[in-house]
């Protein structure tokens, strides 16, 4: 499917992040990925885990809101160039919504294999904003407040950048197994 150009950039910003995250964690073994730097750290699994239950809630979102959108949905408007930018994120931790807290203990293989599969079911979703208005469809964030659909995408990358980063940290911390 052509996309319109604001989804094409926000398709690929997600797909460089994913390319980059797969670069990453490529070749790892069980007990790398199961492996944390401290007790209160997260594992590259559990990093892994995190954000593909992130993704799947965010295209779940994305059929909820369309669902309930129906037929009153305008359009995608052909003259739409950008989506607007993310809210600054407020200063401070965050912890993960029970819905999207990872759990230890998954086979590295079946990790792999979902958070590769979601990606595929996201392209589906992604598809979904170019056929409405996705700026008509908001749900609040917990820490962001209100966001349109575009936006929840467009944090979907951010988030994993984020990640990016500590599964960098994981790797580089002192004492992980090198094979």
């Amino acid at each position: 499917m052509l996309l319109p150009p604001p989804v094409e950039s926000l398709w690929h910003d997600l797909q460089e992040v994913r390319a980059e995250i797969l670069k990453e964690i490529e070749g790892l073994s069980q007990g790398q990925a199961d492996w944390r730097p401290s007790e209160g750290d997260w594992s590259v699994g559990e990093i892994i885990h995190h954000l593909t239950l992130a993704e799947v809630s965010t295209g779940k979102l994305t059929s909820k809101l369309f669902k309930e959108a129906g037929a009153s949905l305008p359009s995608f408007p052909a003259d739409l160039a950008a989506f607007a930018p993310l809210p600054a994120w407020p200063p401070g931790p965050a912890e993960a919504p029970p819905v999207v807290r990872p759990e230890s203990g998954h086979r590295w293989d079946e990790l792999l294999t979902t958070f590769k599969s979601t990606r595929d079911r996201s392209r589906q979703s992604v598809e979904r904003l170019a056929t409405g208005d996705p700026r008509r469809l908001t749900w609040s964030h917990g820490r962001l407040g209100e966001l349109d659909l575009a936006q929840w995408w467009m944090l979907q990358a951010h988030h994993d950048r984020d990640h990016l980063g500590q599964l960098k940290a994981v790797k580089a911390a002192p004492g992980f197994p090198r094979a």
